[in-house]
């Protein structure tokens, strides 16, 4: 009798882990594997992390279409420095490596909690065949590179507009398509930043 009863005790109490193993293998299989939840990379910042909270493919897209597009414009920003002779182009300039490096630091952590690619190497004009609007080509770059006092003005707001153009046309088909609230947020914020700088160099431009 005894034997018995220690055998059910036995059997019982093997039931009841069993019974907690495979409730904890269910909750361990909630959050599938591309629902965005991640480890952000060291240094990614707390905006990041947020961001990792949901994203589709729109969202990823954007971030890595978006970096090699405002490392371009930080590119035409420094080269500004020494070259630029109009007061106005050379904050302007300043202004738009200010708050386009931030940005790029920002979307570069958002891909790695994403666990997607992030874009690496120079922006190039090959990028142009990926639809990427307002990129400048290395002719281009070349050119603003050689060009000095008025003459490095003219072609720099020029080229910036176009530049900034592109970029909005981007930031709105996030807006419009992507699921990230962070992404979205940042899509927005560079539509009405850089519609405001390009009215503002279009001013400069007529006077140039």
């Amino acid at each position: 009798m005894l034997t018995r009863t220690i055998a059910r005790r036995a059997a019982l109490a093997g039931a009841a882990v069993s019974a907690v193993l495979a409730l904890a293998a269910c909750g361990g299989g909630d959050h599938p594997s591309d629902s965005g939840h991640g480890t952000p990379g060291t240094g990614a910042s707390a905006s990041a992390a947020s961001g990792a909270a949901g994203f589709d493919d729109d969202d990823v897209m954007f971030a890595q279409m978006m970096i090699p597009h405002h490392q371009q414009a930080v590119q035409m920003s420094e080269l500004a420095d020494g070259r630029a002779q109009d007061p106005e182009v050379k904050q302007l300039a300043a202004q738009i490596k200010a708050a386009q490096a931030p940005e790029i630091a920002t979307m570069t952590g958002w891909l790695t909690a994403w666990g997607r690619p992030v874009p690496s190497g120079s922006p190039a004009a090959g990028h142009m065949d990926h639809g990427m609007p307002g990129m400048m080509s290395d002719a281009d770059m070349a050119k603003l590179k050689a060009a000095s006092g008025t003459e490095f003005d003219r072609q720099f707001v020029t080229m910036m507009i176009a530049h900034h153009e592109g970029a909005i046309t981007m930031a709105k088909e996030e807006v419009a398509n992507g699921v990230s609230a962070e992404a979205k947020a940042m899509a927005q914020q560079i539509v009405t930043a850089q519609q405001g700088e390009i009215d503002a160099m279009n001013k400069i431009l007529v006077r140039l």
